[in-house]
């Protein structure tokens, strides 16, 4: 009888006009003739662009497509009920080679009453930065519509973006409402919501090859910001002290850091959901039963919920993100 197995997936590659090529370059990945890649969509639900797996007796199903069969078994019975056939979660790589459109999403409230499906609240993992590299997140100032507002119509809506310097290691939670942007030498793990809905706001006055500023969604954006502005931007965590441990924990995903010198078990059959292991540093091997499968650097494994336990084995030195979701 074929049972489910850990599972690995054929990336999506998109070009993006402020794209790079670390993808290639740093991580290895060979996206063929485009001239830069943006985006690596590891792991997606997204409709119309599912991933499709890669190894095993279920290579070539689309994710969504095993979903729909195996239902809690792949993603978890709590998990199923909630979000029905779609994978909930889209994991992707970043290049950014220039600045991202300054951007904000809907929460699932406003993306529901606009019918778009669900809202998108992500984070970023740096993976490796340039020296001087930076993002944006929220604001630098006590923030209210109406200020934000007449920032906008002045033109100077630059100089209310809190803008931070990153490096390799640094988590940045990007709550749906948070205004933001990726700024040049940034390669990073991104986590979300399966979602597309973004709210451009700003774009640098950049043309695409044919010449026309991107569209902005300056108007439909103003429901959808958060002017809340909290004591830090930046999530806190001490790698050195606390190598191995909780990084975010909200209900649309749980991200913990797993830092690893030698085997590990685990198991995961009290946890009623699917589970995301992603090589951030190393590589590393998940063996179930007498099979194996690797996880070099800036790969990703999904394992399903009926798969329960597991052992974790780095080769020499790994750090693997563990992303779920909680009940």
């Amino acid at each position: 009888m074929n049972t489910l197995y850990p599972m690995k997936f054929s990336p999506l590659f998109k070009e993006k006009i402020w794209g790079g090529n670390k993808i290639r370059d740093l991580l290895g990945y060979d996206y063929g003739s485009l001239p830069n890649c943006g985006e690596a969509w590891l792991i997606s639900g997204v409709s119309g662009e599912p991933t499709m797996i890669s190894n095993g007796y279920l290579a070539g199903n689309e994710l969504n497509e095993l979903v729909e069969v195996f239902m809690g078994d792949l993603v978890g019975d709590a998990v199923y009920e909630r979000f029905g056939d779609q994978f909930p979660i889209l994991f992707k790589i970043l290049d950014s080679n220039d600045w991202l459109s300054v951007q904000v999403h809907p929460d699932d409230t406003l993306a529901a009453a606009r019918g778009l499906g669900n809202g998108k609240t992500e984070c970023w993992y740096v993976l490796q930065a340039d020296d001087n590299a930076s993002l944006i997140a929220g604001f630098n100032m006590e923030m209210n519509r109406s200020k934000y507002e007449e920032a906008c119509a002045s033109g100077r809506l630059r100089e209310i973006l809190n803008v931070e310097q990153v490096q390799a290691g640094d988590l940045f939670f990007m709550p749906a409402g948070r205004v933001h942007a990726l700024g040049p030498g940034c390669l990073i793990a991104e986590i979300q919501q399966t979602s597309d809905t973004t709210y451009r706001i700003f774009d640098w006055d950049r043309r695409d090859q044919q010449g026309k500023l991107r569209e902005l969604h300056t108007e439909d954006a103003l429901d959808a910001i958060d002017f809340v502005r909290p004591e830090t931007y930046k999530t806190p965590y001490n790698a050195t002290k606390n190598p191995s441990g909780s990084l975010i924990d909200t209900p649309f995903f749980t991200l913990n850091r797993i830092q690893l010198q030698q085997g590990i078990k685990k198991d995961y059959s009290n946890l009623d959901s699917f589970v995301i292991l992603f090589a951030a540093e190393g590589s590393f091997k998940v063996r179930w039963e007498d099979e194996t499968v690797e996880a070099a650097g800036a790969e990703a494994i999904l394992l399903p919920a009926a798969l329960g336990e597991v052992e974790i084995h780095p080769a020499g030195h790994a750090v693997i993100l563990e992303v779920f979701i909680r009940e």
